[in-house]
């Protein structure tokens, strides 16, 4: 018999594990029937999971668009600019226009179904290097444990939609990683990234308050600025300065959504030369403006 004379964190194996850490961080997760879903070129820095009860929502990527199906749940990953429409009431071909509120147990949803979308959807990051897969929209068809948890979670917002309890909690979290997990080698593309380029990723993450210029990124992993700023559009499809304004961006929608900041705090935290040119770089990379965005209304 072989004894083991030292298990490090009780694992009694000498072999090497090396495990992917996603940091799950949760934004929102509603349960609503809208009226209106005219909502044209939307980018936002977060992960999204759609799906309608009954027929009669379309989504629009590029050239290519969806019919939304109850069979099937929808994702789309941060930084997408696609369009959402509802067939039976089309008014508008720009901006972005909501109608609707969330169904609580006193509402009669068989009523809703009938002249409504009845609509579930959860915003989520997953952390770097995993917000910064290519955009896109992909769709996932319901097994039946993804349905099984689908009904719970929308079964609650219906009762609760505030401060969540720990079981709901660790369900959204398990539906959310099953319902990823099923995209496929699209989303762990971002994990064979150039090494430098992954390093100025957490980088800029981690200074994110700062003005960052390409000669100071490129010197951390000792190249060349212009080698540097080739190499990251290659690997990322995007220009470095594209990818600091869209991360500044995403930390700015993080702060509205989990503190108080005023939208001048924002541009001060996150090193903008004041709200007008923070207010104009949101609305260019968002579509919309920050205090829309606060307000959120837009699904």
């Amino acid at each position: 018999m072989e004894f083991v004379k030292k298990i490090e964190l009780g694992d009694p194996s000498t072999n090497k594990q090396n495990f992917i850490d996603i940091k799950l961080k949760l934004s929102c997760c509603r349960y609503w029937y809208l009226d209106l879903w005219d909502c044209h070129d939307m980018v936002f820095p977060f992960w999204r999971i759609y799906w309608n009860k009954n027929e009669g929502g379309a989504l629009k990527f590029q050239e290519e668009t969806y019919i939304m199906k109850p069979d099937s749940l929808y994702i789309i990953s941060p930084f997408t600019s696609f369009s959402t429409q509802y067939s039976k009431n089309h008014k508008y071909s720009t901006g972005i226009h909501v109608a609707g509120n969330n169904l609580s147990e006193r509402d009669n949803e068989t009523y809703y179904e009938e002249k409504s979308l009845i609509h579930f959807f959860t915003h989520f990051n997953l952390g770097t290097p995993f917000d910064n897969v290519v955009p896109g929209i992909f769709k996932i068809e319901l097994t039946e444990h993804l349905n099984e948890r689908l009904h719970y979670l929308t079964d609650r917002l219906k009762s609760e939609n505030h401060d969540f309890k720990l079981t709901f909690n660790l369900k959204l979290q398990s539906f959310i990683k099953e319902a990823i997990s099923n995209i496929g080698p699209e989303l762990w593309k971002t994990i064979t990234i150039d090494s430098r380029v992954l390093t100025i990723h957490r980088y800029i993450e981690a200074s994110i308050d700062k003005k960052l210029s390409n000669s100071e990124l490129a010197e951390i992993v000792n190249m060349a600025p212009n080698s540097f700023a080739r190499l990251f559009k290659e690997e990322m499809n995007i220009t470095l300065h594209n990818f600091i304004q869209n991360r500044k961006i995403a930390k700015a929608c993080e702060l509205f959504e989990h503190s108080s900041e005023t939208i001048e705090n924002v541009s001060d935290i996150l090193g903008f030369a004041d709200r007008y040119h923070f207010s104009r770089v949101f609305k260019s990379i968002t579509g919309i403006s920050p205090a829309v965005y606060k307000s959120g209304k837009y699904t």
